[in-house]
């Protein structure tokens, strides 16, 4: 069926973690911001419900609100930029919300000022005070943040310049936006001292010690419907020789399946077909000549009719949609991963907003949590079903889609290479 077994699962594994230096940039633990006035920017996006124009999940705000307690308990002065949507767009609305549950979480006030750049806003930044906060209007209300460019075109953008000589520090703790070349993310740190904050810190030095040579065995387990992303994921993490196996689940399985030559089904088929899918055929395939194991389910839960059924690979061809993997699959993947030091995983396994389709995902994920392996898992819905009393000292949930992917897909981090910058230029 294609399986592959990983046969050797004896490798040490050292609990080694670079620094921030190591990686070119600096975190907030390097510098005294005490009585510091901080720009302090956070990615705040949430959903928000259609019907009442209220939050719908916070739990990125909940995140933030450690951060923003940290820096005022090390005596800061913050103001806080975000953004939430993207004009015209529905969910395109004020900070006001955030700002009430920002907080609530962190446990200090902190006061929502409905301005940035205006008379308004700098009076508030001027008269700030150590261990106070306050958060600025979204910063998507500016056309400037709109426009994507190198971090020394961005670095000369008006609002940069107005709010940059107002503060002593920039400090980036928005990783789920660090893929955006936007002057919020990178213009500032070239026109002043730039560091990571807590959250952008951790992620990155997860990732990096995620890659590196003393972390092995190294499983992903990639599911999900952004199937030309995964795909361009897998390229990367072959050509860098970067897993020891890719344990594939969802519809980018089906995919695979299909580049064997492998019978699914005509309703299977069919939509793939519908989505395009068969285009990445040939890239697939391409990916299956790297060297790393690439392991492929060996049965499926399947709705014919109205019925659930576990039907084998080669029994798709009989019909229905497979819309999670089986109980064999759960087992094999189960036991693969026992033996790993790392886990990454993306994606459900399954079509998990119906719960007959949840079982694969909830059983993969208790494995992952349970295996002792150190383990970073996407955010969007899987990150939503991981129980909140984690360990976080060993599991990371990023807090970024756009990001992690760019990350995963061996692209550049726009927010990392502007630190870089400041680095160089700043901290001497």
């Amino acid at each position: 069926m294609g399986i592959i077994l990983i046969a050797s699962l004896d490798i040490e594994y050292r609990e080694e973690f670079l620094s921030y230096k190591s990686l070119g940039f600096y975190g907030i633990e390097d510098i005294d911001l005490s009585s510091k006035k901080v720009l302090l920017r956070l990615d705040l996006n949430s959903p928000i419900d259609p019907k009442t124009k209220r939050i719908s999940d916070d739990s990125r705000i909940r995140t933030h609100a450690e951060s923003v307690k940290k820096l005022i308990e090390m005596g800061a002065g913050v103001a806080i930029i975000a953004h939430q949507g993207r004009p015209g767009d529905s969910d395109f609305t004020t900070l006001i919300e955030h700002c009430e549950r920002l907080s609530k979480y962190s446990g200090y006030s902190i006061e929502y000022v409905d301005d940035i750049i205006g008379p308004y806003a700098i009076k508030r930044i001027s008269s700030l005070g150590s261990g106070e906060a306050i958060m600025l209007e979204n910063i998507r209300f500016l056309s400037e943040e709109m426009i994507e460019a190198p971090p020394e075109v961005q670095a000369a953008r008006i609002y940069v310049r107005k709010l940059s000589k107002h503060f002593d520090i920039y400090v980036n703790d928005a990783f789920g936006a660090s893929h955006r070349s936007q002057p919020s993310i990178v213009g500032f740190p070239v026109v002043m001292r730039g560091v990571a904050g807590p959250i952008m810190g951790r992620e990155l030095l997860e990732l990096s010690n995620t890659f590196s040579e003393e972390n092995r065995p190294r499983i992903f387990v990639l599911g999900g419907a952004k199937v030309q992303d995964t795909v361009k994921i897998i390229r990367n993490i072959v050509s860098r020789r970067a897993a020891d196996a890719i344990l594939l689940t969802g519809v980018i399985s089906l995919v695979y399946h299909m580049a064997l030559g492998r019978d699914l089904g005509d309703e299977n088929r069919a939509f793939l077909s519908s989505k395009g899918y068969t285009q990445l055929l040939k890239d697939v395939r391409e990916t299956l000549k790297g060297g790393v194991p690439i392991v492929l389910p060996r049965d499926y839960r399947v709705l014919r009719g109205e019925s659930v059924e576990n039907l084998e690979l080669d029994d798709l061809r009989v019909g229905g949609r497979a819309l999670d993997i089986g109980e064999e699959t759960i087992e094999e993947y189960s036991r693969i991963m026992r033996g790993a030091r790392v886990i990454v995983m993306r994606g459900p396994a399954g079509y998990i907003e119906d719960e007959r389709f949840r079982a694969g995902t909830e059983a993969l994920l208790r494995e992952a949590l349970s295996s002792g392996a150190r383990v970073i898992i996407g955010g969007g819905h899987l990150g939503s079903m991981v129980p909140e009393d984690y360990d976080r000292s060993r599991v990371l949930v990023s807090t970024g889609g756009g990001a992690l992917l760019t990350y995963l897909s061996g692209e550049l981090l726009p927010a990392v290479e502007a630190l870089k910058i400041s680095a160089k230029r700043w901290w001497k």
